[in-house]
């Protein structure tokens, strides 16, 4: 009977053991790479005048069809911007904004916004992480003679911070990348 006790306890300190709440041995949480269907810019010009907004809307997400592109107007020469950028996941209802998320996580986010050469615009960011590094959900924009170019963005998770500002330099994984191609300072 003795040994039928023991054998008792001993298989409950097994299954009991076996089902604790080790924080020790759980497994950090999976921060999954972030859906996003929708980037909005908005560059409002200091002083007034009309607002320029870029939108990219991909509602596959990863699928065959190509992102809808517009961009509402063009930008006036010798004018300086500021503007704010917003991540969205339109796959979910309401849509989430991801743009929360980028903030929150600072440290492990850039955005980058590299103007092709031919067009005359100067990005500046106006905000950071805890670091003092660039994060660029904030930006300054200034534009300077009439040109026509280019302009991509460029959203990386967990790039090296600090950086020269070039995708290179960065590494890290890019959450979503959009070139707007007809850009216009007129």
């Amino acid at each position: 009977m003795k040994k039928n006790l023991l054998l008792l306890a001993t298989a409950v300190s097994l299954v009991f053991g076996a089902c604790s709440n080790d924080d020790d041995n759980t497994p950090d949480p999976v921060n999954e790479e972030e859906v996003i269907t929708t980037l909005i810019l908005t560059l409002t010009p200091e002083g007034g005048g009309p607002t320029v907004t870029f939108q990219s809307e991909d509602l596959d997400g990863d699928g065959p069809g190509e992102p809808e592109l517009t961009i509402s107007g063009q930008l006036a020469p010798n004018t300086t911007y500021t503007s704010t950028i917003v991540f969205l996941n339109a796959t979910e209802d309401p849509a989430e904004n991801i743009t929360l998320e980028v903030i929150q996580e600072a440290d492990e986010h850039q955005v980058f916004y590299l103007p092709s050469s031919a067009l005359n615009l100067t990005p500046t960011y106006l905000d950071g992480d805890g670091n003092g590094n660039p994060l660029g959900v904030l930006m300054g924009f200034t534009t300077g003679e009439n040109s026509f170019g280019s302009l991509t963005i460029v959203l990386r998770h967990e790039p090296n911070k600090p950086n020269d500002g070039t995708l290179a330099d960065a590494g890290g994984e890019t959450d979503i990348s959009v070139t707007f191609d007809n850009v216009t300072i007129q």
